[in-house]
């Protein structure tokens, strides 16, 4: 009989976060479940009976903290929490006030969450699993999208620091990089139950990032177009 497992989720009042709950629930995992809307947490913690529901601003390094301190264990933190960016346009555009709010939750809550949690994690006596939600945005690069898309690829960044500097632990890192998901963020993408299945089978097998199949070819070309020298292009996939 599989031992139940603790997992923490941010960001669990909706979309993606909230799909991953749904589906660590149906396999019988005790739930941390956070988020910044109380209410919304606290309705899908009671719909999925978790043991925990919090109100935490995950850009706040006390509050992770005391996140970390209040649970006892955990064997899969999912640090999902994220938000887009008011303005859509070239990086010049934004204000110094939205660069700092959406650094401040997409790349600040993750590295207070591994600040918080990764210290503890590896004084557990079982290992433990770190799912990074970055994006597609963090592998690839558009026009727009103001601050948010160089959140994300700070947020790869770091998802490939800890998993470096974790090698030889008993902790595991991951990262995902979803294209288009319909949430709160966006009316049009892939149904985020989809996603999250799809992200929690790639753990099983020790994959580190988790990318649509669709846009690897894109991905590629980046890197061979920074090696190389040459002026980026629009990332574009191939609908055939």
């Amino acid at each position: 009989m599989r031992n139940q497992l603790t997992s923490v989720v941010t960001g669990a009042a909706g979309g993606l976060g909230h799909a991953l709950a749904t589906l660590l629930a149906e396999r019988g995992d005790s739930l941390v479940l956070v988020d910044i809307d109380r209410d919304g947490v606290e309705a899908v913690a009671g719909r999925l009976d978790a043991a925990v529901a919090l109100c935490v601003d995950v850009a706040d390094p006390a509050a992770m903290d005391q996140l970390a301190r209040a649970t006892d264990r955990c064997d899969l933190l999912c640090l999902n929490a994220g938000v887009l960016s008011e303005d859509v346009g070239p990086p010049w555009e934004s204000s110094p006030d939205e660069w700092e709010r959406v650094l401040g939750v997409n790349l600040g809550g993750v590295v207070n969450g591994l600040r918080s949690f990764v210290p503890r994690l590896l004084e557990q006596p079982t290992p433990s699993h770190v799912l990074i939600t970055a994006s597609l945005a963090g592998l690839a690069t558009w026009p727009g999208g103001g601050p948010y898309g160089a959140s994300k690829h700070a947020v790869v960044a770091v998802a490939e620091q800890a998993a470096l500097a974790l090698q030889a632990s008993p902790v595991a890192v991951s990262v995902l990089c979803p294209g288009l998901v319909q949430t709160a963020m966006s009316p049009e993408g892939e149904d985020p139950a989809v996603v999250a299945a799809g992200a929690l089978a790639a753990l099983d097998t020790g994959r580190f990032a988790i990318v649509p199949e669709a846009w690897a070819p894109a991905v590629r070309e980046r890197s061979v177009l920074l090696t190389s020298g040459q002026a980026p292009r629009i990332p574009t996939v191939d609908t055939d």
